[in-house]
Parts: C-alpha cells; structure tokens; sequence
C-alpha cells in the first residue's frame, strides 16, 4: 500500500489552502469533528480496507494498492 499526494498540482494547491483555513478540517465538509479533521476518518477507515485503491474524498490523497 501507498498514500501519495493526488498528481494534479491545481486540486492539492486548492484543497491545502481550504484545510489552512479551516484549521486542518476537510474543507469539503460542513461538520466541523475529529471525524472531518484531515485525515478524515472516512479515509482512514478506506485505507483499512484492503482492497479499497482510489482518492480521500476530497482528492488530496491517493491511496494505491501497489508499493
């Protein structure tokens, strides 16, 4: 398993300058919880997964299967 960051440079600049402004919580979630503080759990509950591969939902994070 590998996280990297999503390739497209435009969505990580966008989404980093979104969690700066609201205090590290996913700036696509209206909530404001420890489950929404990034890395959400929505995401670390998918990187449990074993054979989950795709994007956090915001699309910062890429989680790939393959090392």
């Amino acid at each position: 398993m590998k996280i990297s960051y999503n390739p497209d440079e435009e969505i990580v600049k966008t989404v980093k300058e979104g969690l700066e402004r609201t205090g590290g919580y996913c700036p696509c979630r209206v909530e404001r919880t420890d489950d929404t503080k990034c890395m959400c759990k929505e995401f670390r509950d998918q990187l449990k997964d074993p054979e989950f591969e795709g994007f956090c939902h915001c699309l910062l994070y890429y989680k790939s299967l393959e090392d």
